[in-house]
């Protein structure tokens, strides 16, 4: 089983979607109910004792995970001084506290099943460093460090920890970023176009490949920085 957060909505979805089609069995967690959906829990990701629930269930069901992709979170871009505290916080929560609680949690189930894969989210904005991206690059630049230490802390138990750094992506995270900022970002990427979901999700499978087993504690900027 892959484990996917935020697989309810945009890239997450999408990448679900794919796996499934491909032969995998896919579990998707997001805050959303759907209670007739089996592959599907509802779970906030921001909440360790959400996640924990989560965890349970699937551990009472003997579940075989061999694979984690966080793809849940957020974007918001203000300028430093006028980021309210209240985005702030949601950010760095989302993405980041979030992406931790979800490492935490499951990696034992990993661990159980002697080895996997676990993929976290960051963003080529961490590398360009665009004005009015201070708060969202600070919670995406805190996943590339917890997930370069995390793969030294898993590499004995088989399980490695890579991050992916999409530019913009055509999905609803980018309903609000101005098409002004999307520009700014494409402008400073070596390959200056938007990127469709098809692209990031051939890296997602490429990872989780038993012969990608030696890659771990990378950040794959996709877009050329």
């Amino acid at each position: 089983m892959i484990i996917v957060t935020g697989g309810s909505t945009g890239l997450g979805r999408a990448i679900s979607e794919d796996l499934r089609a491909r032969g995998e069995e896919v579990l998707t967690l997001s805050r959303r109910a759907k209670p007739h959906d089996k592959n599907h829990l509802s779970c906030d990701i921001t909440n360790y004792h959400s996640l924990k629930e989560a965890y349970l269930q699937l551990s009472r069901n003997g579940s075989n995970v061999r694979a984690l992709v966080n793809c849940a979170g957020i974007a918001s871009m203000n300028l430093a001084l006028t980021t309210p505290p209240s985005v702030t916080e949601k950010l760095i929560r989302t993405n980041l506290v979030g992406t931790i609680f979800a490492n935490q949690v499951f990696a034992p189930l990993l661990i159980k099943n002697k080895g996997g894969r676990i993929i976290n989210f960051s963003t080529i904005a961490v590398h360009i460093g665009l004005k009015g991206e201070s708060v969202y690059v600070a919670s995406k630049a805190g996943v590339e460090a917890f997930s370069r230490v995390l793969s030294k802390e898993l590499s004995s138990f088989n399980i490695t920890v890579n991050c992916i750094a999409p530019g913009p992506i055509k999905t609803d995270l980018l309903n609000g970023v101005s098409d002004e900022q999307i520009h700014k970002i494409v402008e400073h990427q070596t390959i200056k176009q938007v990127m469709q979901p098809s692209a990031i999700i051939e890296i997602v499978y490429v990872l989780l490949r038993e012969e990608s087993r030696n890659i771990t504690g990378e950040v794959i900027n996709v877009g050329g920085i």
